[in-house]
């Protein structure tokens, strides 16, 4: 059964409650690392290992993200510029997470050298105990995030230009 969440616009990844930020760098150009994440989410699985499906939605006005332990995010894309930055709110979810009340993450991409700085905003808010154990998870969240983003720039390293 689909959880419904809180509709907050993209002003929430600086206002959230909880908020989770990580960055890391790309040796990718930002174009490209913008195009593995909004233009190739049928390619999430294949570099960030907690999701095993996605598909665009809506004609790409948003997704369906399945991740590992069964859990399914339908989502609405708040952002999409090229190159800069791209933003999704979680609409609805099937996670049975204690008091999840809204979810918005977004990718912020700037020049790095030759690469890409890339940097993710978890941003969400829920009830205290939800709230307690998110900020409990910032050290296995950073780690996904950073295995995913070398993953990533494995995989955009090795593709054909």
């Amino acid at each position: 059964m689909a959880h419904r969440l809180r509709s907050e616009n993209l002003g929430f990844a600086e206002t959230a409650p909880v908020r989770l930020v990580f960055a890391a760098e790309v040796s990718a150009p930002p174009d490209v690392v913008y195009r593995a994440l909004a233009d190739d989410v049928e390619g999430w699985p294949g570099w960030f290992t907690a999701v095993t499906a996605a598909v665009p939605v809506g004609a790409g006005a948003g997704r369906e993200v399945r991740l590992r332990g069964g859990v399914v995010f339908r989502e609405t894309v708040l952002a999409t510029e090229p190159g800069e930055r791209y933003a999704y709110r979680v609409d609805t979810t099937t996670t049975t997470a204690p008091g999840m009340k809204a979810l918005v993450e977004e990718w912020r991409l700037t020049p790095a050298g030759s690469g890409t700085r890339v940097r993710w905003t978890f941003a969400a808010d829920g009830s205290p105990l939800f709230r307690f154990i998110l900020r409990r998870a910032r050290g296995p969240v950073g780690r996904s995030f950073r295995d995913a983003v070398r993953n990533l720039d494995r995989r955009l390293t090795a593709a054909p230009a």
